[in-house]
């Protein structure tokens, strides 16, 4: 685990692979950990990248009492450590659900700095949030335990055989002083209607949809929706009975769509023997 300093507190992450590899940043989404990758994060490696799996402000590792938990703030805390790590040199994003939101907006306030982007559930923003959805998703941001309820619901076909493991740690996190605070906030901005800058993004980007997404009622359609409003060159890679979490659900069909866009996207890298 290392920390990155700023202002107002301490980003942590972990870094996976060749010192000299390309750089890849992976961002998780609301109410999780860099954990989430535990699965993938292997396979970018041995395909020899230098990977780096961050702990969004308030989760994880990273220190708690931020003064906002918005889009605009995580994304600028992705630049910070890309800058951080890399220099002026750009790096490669993965990110996930509310990340997603948050890696777009990188892309757009900082083109120079991310070479492409994969968005693993990301969503259009076209669906109106209904009445009841609203509800539930404030009651389960009130406990540690309800979350996890909620965790296990979006793994429709298969868990992970450490799955219980990381639930439990995931669930000891969350009931840390200041963790739910940021679980709230961010489940706050998603209802308020996060709007995307996916216009201004005009780097190569990859869309990751599970076709049992349950936070869509068409998870392809909605993938062809958000690829459609990037101005960049777009394509969506699908995984067959995923829910939310394809990369933790079935990480090796994540991995062989996500690698080949990474390497067709950019000169390709050395392979780890």
């Amino acid at each position: 685990m290392r920390m990155m300093d700023s202002a107002e507190g301490q980003i942590a992450y972990r870094l996976e692979g060749p010192a000299e590899g390309p750089l890849l940043v992976l961002v998780h989404g609301m109410g999780d950990t860099g954990a989430t990758y535990r699965l993938l994060t292997p396979q970018l490696a041995a395909a020899g990248y230098r990977v780096a799996v961050m702990d969004v402000r308030g989760y994880g590792a990273s220190t708690t009492g931020w003064a906002d938990h918005s889009v605009a703030s995580i994304g600028a805390d992705l630049l910070r450590l890309i800058r951080h790590l890399n220099g002026d040199a750009p790096a490669s994003v993965i990110a996930h659900s509310i990340g997603c939101s948050s890696a777009v907006w990188a892309a757009a306030e900082a083109p120079e700095m991310i070479t492409n982007l994969v968005l693993i559930g990301t969503f259009s923003g076209d669906a109106p949030i209904k009445p009841w959805m609203k509800a539930a998703s404030r009651l389960v941001g009130r406990s540690a335990t309800l979350w996890g309820l909620f965790l296990r619901s979006s793994y429709p076909t298969a868990r992970p055989a450490d799955f219980g493991d990381y639930l439990a740690a995931l669930k000891a996190n969350l009931r840390e002083p200041g963790r739910l605070a940021a679980l709230r906030a961010q489940i706050e901005t998603s209802l308020s209607g996060v709007v995307n800058r996916y216009a201004e993004v005009t780097q190569p980007t990859l869309i990751v949809m599970g076709t049992k997404d349950g936070d869509f009622s068409d998870p392809a359609a909605d993938a062809s929706l958000s690829a459609a409003k990037l101005s960049g060159p777009a394509r969506i890679h699908l995984v067959e009975g995923a829910g939310h979490y394809p990369h933790a659900e079935m990480p090796a069909a994540t991995a062989e769509g996500l690698l080949t866009f990474l390497a067709e996207a950019r000169p390709p890298v050395k392979i780890a023997s």
